[in-house]
């Protein structure tokens, strides 16, 4: 079973692989071939990172939240389920047109599209810790160690 920690570290992880690529994910970087093929490499495994999260959370997670007795918890949940699958076909769709060929020429539209990956993957980590996670710890099924709490923040 994860852990708040573990669901914290995750998003202290997705952080930093964000802002490492929107600091290698400028024309003038992208100009530079092993810098494009390194922002390639740390795109997919962003997206390798992004859907792990999120299968665990529908694995771990939503099955014991949906059946809580709480309606909001349950409200929560499905907020959360039906929030992520936008996330999911979007970047799968971003992966098939962008990053499948291995076609490291990326364009102005590639570079507008990935920012709004990484707008969309950080209101998700944003909702999740304002929301999903603070309930989780009230509703007794995380304990809060208090130790990630300042951490990513």
């Amino acid at each position: 079973m994860t852990t708040l920690d573990a669901y914290r570290n995750t998003h202290i992880e997705l952080r930093q692989m964000i802002e490492d690529l929107n600091a290698i994910m400028t024309p003038e970087m992208l100009r530079i071939r092993p810098n494009a093929k390194t922002a390639y490499e740390l795109l997919c495994d962003l997206g390798t990172k992004v859907s792990a999260h999120l299968s665990d959370e529908d694995r771990t997670l939503y099955p014991r939240l949906l059946i809580h007795e709480d309606a909001r918890v349950k409200s929560i949940a499905w907020g959360f389920i039906s929030g992520e699958k936008p996330l999911r076909k979007v970047f799968d769709d971003y992966h098939k047109r962008w990053l499948r060929n291995c076609d490291f020429n990326f364009s102005e539209d590639f570079l507008a599209e990935t920012r709004e990956i990484f707008e969309m993957v950080a209101r998700r980590i944003e909702r999740e810790e304002s929301v999903l996670l603070p309930k989780l710890v009230e509703i007794g099924l995380f304990q809060d160690s208090g130790r990630a709490r300042s951490l990513g923040r």
